[in-house]
This record gives C-alpha cells, structure tokens and sequence, in this order.
C-alpha cells in the first residue's frame, strides 16, 4: 500500500502524467487550513505535471480498457496531445459506443485530470 506521505517524497520532477486508475483515489482528508490531502495533491508535490485519478469505484475489465484506449490514444507518435485532449477523446469515443457498458458514464465518467499549477 503506497501512502499520500511516502508518494510526496517521490522525485518525479519531468514527469508527465501519474495514472491513478484505482477505486476513488481522488478521495483525500480534508485540512480547513491546507485543502485536501489525499494521493493526488501528494503526487503533485512529488514534480509530476498531471494525476489522472477517479472519483468513485471502478469495475475492474472497464477500467483496463478504458486505460487501454486512454493510453492508445495519448501515445500515437503522430497524435501530438495533451492528456486532457487524450481523455477527452476517449470519453467521447466511450459516450458513443454502441456497447452499453462502454456508453454509460459510471464506466468513462470517473477519471479526472489534475494539472499542477
């Protein structure tokens, strides 16, 4: 089990993208001084440039695939995009699926991209 105070003291400095595709790790404890501790602000701290997280829990083949067509997507050499116009896409394509698990938001909606200011 990897803690938000042991990803924090990561060195990920040039780091593009940490994917947290697990069940809720969006979550965090809310500080009314600070914000919210959790995963993605410690992943922040440790240099990387976008957390992709999800905001509830994912049903396990769905999510594979889901990171399968993300990663696809954001990759191509001649696609040139940036994580968030990758995922945009990849919602969109899973929107207007014909397979109804891929079409309905529960399976595509949870995954959110976190950019360090």
């Amino acid at each position: 089990m990897l803690y938000a105070l042991e990803a924090q003291d990561l060195n990920l400095e040039g780091t593009e993208l940490v994917t947290l595709s697990a069940c809720d790790t969006g979550r965090g404890r809310v500080d009314l001084s600070e914000g919210v501790y959790g995963l993605v602000r410690a992943f922040q701290i440790a240099g990387s440039r976008h957390v992709l997280m999800t905001q509830w829990a994912l049903n396990d083949p769905a999510a594979r695939a889901f990171m399968e067509d993300f990663y696809a997507r954001w990759l191509r050499p001649d696609a040139d995009l940036h994580p968030a116009e990758a995922l945009r896409a990849t919602q969109l394509d899973w929107l207007d699926n014909a397979d109804p698990v891929r079409a309905a938001p529960r399976y595509w909606a949870p995954y959110v991209l976190i950019e360090r200011g």
